[in-house]
């Protein structure tokens, strides 16, 4: 959660430019009809505006981060896909929640993100759980995030010489629980933040310091009421 990484939301989503679902994007196929399975064709009409062009990352993260892949299986994948994140900028593409696709068009897009994946994506390391096994611990979180994200994320997440101010409230507002906890974990390699092992050199966060963090970055919301849902 250092580096370059993390920019106040808005900002980015106005440069990156998502396309909502259902929305004619460049070289989509005409009524993009049912029938369509190629995963290209799929990712590129519904995905790559916020994820970048072969799920490079863009306003939203790299789909195809084989570290990603490593911690999210075919269930989150596909929740992700068909339901969308209620509250966040992640909108349900499934037809059973109101979307455009078909379950058989999620299943090839799973499919064809998992063909991204890479066995040796984690180096030997066991990576933290995907879901956080209960409530982080704010007080603690606050002592976690000065040591492994301020360095770069500046006093307070107001950000610094390296990285842009993470609890800044338009961010917060837009990304669910589930969602900085992917981050911290994950990190945002297309924009040079590294993931839970790089924070500090030799010391990898545990799975408890990334909850407590992800605690300490919620408190910091403008509104309680906020996404909660996976990503």
């Amino acid at each position: 959660m250092s580096r370059p990484a993390l920019a106040p939301l808005a900002a980015v989503l106005l440069a990156a430019a998502c396309t909502p679902p259902g929305r004619p994007v460049a070289g989509a196929p005409e009524g993009v009809p049912d029938e369509i399975s190629d995963f290209a064709v799929l990712f590129r009409t519904n995905c790559a505006g916020c994820h970048g062009a072969e799920g490079r990352g863009g306003a939203a993260l790299a789909l195809a981060d084989p570290v990603y892949l490593a911690i999210a299986d075919d269930t989150v994948l596909t929740a992700v896909i068909r339901g969308g994140v209620a509250g966040s900028l992640m909108p349900a593409f499934g037809q059973s929640a109101g979307g455009f696709l078909t379950d058989q068009q999620v299943t090839a897009l799973v499919r064809g993100l998992r063909s991204w994946a890479r066995p040796d994506a984690l180096h030997g390391a066991t990576a933290p759980p995907y879901a956080a096994p209960g409530p982080g611990d704010v007080t603690w979180g606050a002592h976690a995030f000065q040591t492994f994200c301020a360095g770069c994320h500046g006093e307070g997440g107001r950000g610094g010489p390296k990285a842009s101010a993470i609890t800044d409230g338009a961010y917060l507002s837009l990304i669910s629980n589930q969602g900085l906890r992917t981050t911290v974990i994950v990190g945002r390699p297309e924009l040079g933040a590294p993931n839970w092992r790089g924070n500090v050199p030799g010391r990898p966060m545990t799975s408890a310091e990334i909850g407590d963090v992800v605690a300490w970055l919620v408190a910091q919301r403008p509104y309680p009421s906020q996404p909660q849902g996976p990503r």
